[in-house]
């Protein structure tokens, strides 16, 4: 027990603690299982890759399965349409204006058969709804250049069709809203701020340090970019299996993680690279945590940055 004490007391004399300080250390100093040198928290390289919760781009490697509900996702279909990956997008917002235009097109023809205009439209004197409409494809045209409003003047509306004109106030209001939704679809897709978070740099790894006579874990954050993220701020998550008092497992346990809320050192300026740490004391997740649980236990440190854009005025976020 005297050996243990004289290692302890003198461990604590060189990190600059005190003996009556020694309770309020981690249990990895209080149990003399850490250097006062920095100590890497990436997986050991012996230890077998696992699956990550968030990769390291940012993408959450969650896959929703068995989702009985998949109406939902109707109930908000611009978001649904937004949250697509751009193949997929591409695809819809042509298949949507080639249906919309094959529909009125085909509408187009059906009047000029049932008034005979496929017919008799040579003939002298006969008046016909759309003129030189003379089969689908011809329809097919007459409905892109009135959604379009190309309007090449060869195939003209007349005045002596009176549901022809009701049928291009149709076609003109819902090619408006069709217009509306896939163009502010894709505008929104287009402008979303995701590329903006590859300038945002995260250090590889994360640390544990003696700072200000604390132990503290740190990792450092910096942007590439000369326009700056505005109102920037940080947090982070501890994600890990965790097993209730009452015998409950929860797999994905997530713990908040204290990088300076109570003092506002969470609201960062992000003009030059920062140094984020977090101290581990009593409330942490990691003080009862010893060097070698560290090195074997599975768990996972989700950091998120969110932030406005200066050049844009958007949300950002980077993981």
């Amino acid at each position: 027990m005297a050996g243990d004490s004289r290692i302890l007391m003198d461990h604590n004399m060189e990190i600059g603690v005190t003996p009556a300080q020694v309770k309020k250390l981690p249990k990895h100093l209080r149990d003399a299982q850490i250097s006062t040198e920095r100590t890497h928290l990436i997986s050991d390289p012996v230890k077998k890759p696992r699956q990550r919760y968030v990769q390291k781009d940012g993408k959450c490697n969650v896959h929703h399965g068995n989702v009985q509900e998949t109406y939902r996702y109707l109930s908000d279909l611009f978001t649904t349409l937004v949250d697509l990956r751009w193949r997929l997008s591409l695809f819809i917002f042509t298949l949507v204006y080639i249906v919309n235009w094959l529909f009125f097109g085909f509408l187009w023809w059906l009047i000029a058969l049932i008034r005979g205009d496929l017919v008799h439209a040579d003939e002298d004197g006969w008046t016909p709804c759309v003129e030189n409409l003379n089969s689908f494809v011809s329809a097919f045209l007459f409905s892109i250049e009135t959604e379009t409003t190309i309007g090449y003047g060869y195939r003209v509306i007349t005045e002596k069709c009176p549901e022809g004109i009701i049928l291009l106030l149709v076609q003109a209001i819902l090619g408006s809203i069709v217009n509306a939704m896939m163009v502010g679809c894709m505008f929104v897709k287009i402008s979303q701020p995701k590329n903006r978070a590859e300038t945002l740099m995260f250090s590889h790894n994360a640390v544990i340090s003696v700072r200000d006579n604390k132990m503290c874990l740190m990792f450092r954050v910096g942007d590439l970019r000369n326009s700056h993220i505005v109102e920037a701020s940080i947090r982070a998550k501890l994600i890990r299996s965790q097993q209730t008092k009452e015998g409950e497992f929860i797999p994905l346990n997530q713990t908040d993680i204290n990088i300076g809320f109570d003092t506002g050192d969470d609201r960062l300026f992000l003009v030059s690279p920062l140094i984020i740490s977090h101290e581990i004391n009593e409330r942490s997740p990691f003080w009862e945590m010893t060097l070698t649980q560290m090195e074997k236990e599975e768990f996972e440190i989700v950091v998120i940055l969110e932030g406005m854009v200066e050049a844009t005025g958007m949300e950002q976020w980077g993981r």
